[in-house]
């Protein structure tokens, strides 16, 4: 990290943006809350940014104790690019972030879509407890290539990716911007279901309580 400008600031927030504040920094982080990927995963998850960053940025937080790599196999030899425990010490904060950010309106120049990992963090910073009090639902959420099991039990939200399909209530298939949608574009799910943008196995009315869990944040301005 000898490059890198720092604040010679002594409070902490200074320090913790040394290691965390270089543009993109926090969102590879936000790719890899989840589970480990691959750098072919890891940049499109960032389709904004290049290669040559994206490989300095694991660099930088390699170096900072916040990632680590790791060779996988055999019979596939392949690097994966993981979270240590000072990286996963970032999620509550990530949490507190994407909760505020949330609230300011959307940029309507921007057109770029979510990736899965990002739209997967915004239902964690978006569930509302009081509202899924009395829903107890575990679901297999396929967004493209990605599998996911989300569970809602006793107004406690977790979701997991997971490399096979689990036994699960419900089994939704789709794309993130038909996902987005009926999560955040009050889209009923009746719609997308008639013309195959979405394929449902399981309790229909259980997986419409499950969308109904993640409410859009009341605007600051």
């Amino acid at each position: 990290m000898a490059g890198r400008r720092k604040y010679g600031d002594p409070c902490g927030i200074a320090r913790a943006l040394d290691v965390v504040g270089e543009r993109w920094a926090l969102l590879v982080v936000r790719e890899l809350l989840l589970g480990p990927k691959r750098f072919a995963a890891l940049h499109r998850g960032l389709a904004g940014m290049s290669q040559n960053v994206l490989a300095q940025r694991l660099r930088d937080l390699e170096e900072s104790g916040v990632v680590r790599h790791r060779v996988l196999g055999p019979p596939v030899s392949a690097r994966v690019y993981e979270l240590t425990p000072r990286g996963r010490d970032l999620e509550p904060i990530l949490l507190a972030l994407g909760s505020w950010g949330a609230r300011d309106p959307l940029d309507p120049s921007c057109t770029a879509e979510l990736s899965v990992d990002a739209m997967m963090f915004a239902l964690k910073t978006t569930f509302d407890a009081a509202a899924a009090s009395d829903v107890h639902a575990r679901l297999t959420l396929r967004l493209e290539d990605d599998l996911f099991t989300a569970e809602i039990e006793s107004g406690r939200f977790h979701i997991t990716r997971t490399d096979t399909p689990s036994d699960t209530d419900v089994t939704l298939t789709t794309d993130v911007g038909t996902f987005r949608s009926l999560v955040f574009g009050g889209r009923p799910l009746t719609e997308p279901l008639e013309t195959g943008e979405v394929r449902l196995e399981g309790d229909r009315a259980l997986a419409a309580r499950f969308l109904a869990c993640f409410p859009r944040p009341t605007p600051a301005l």
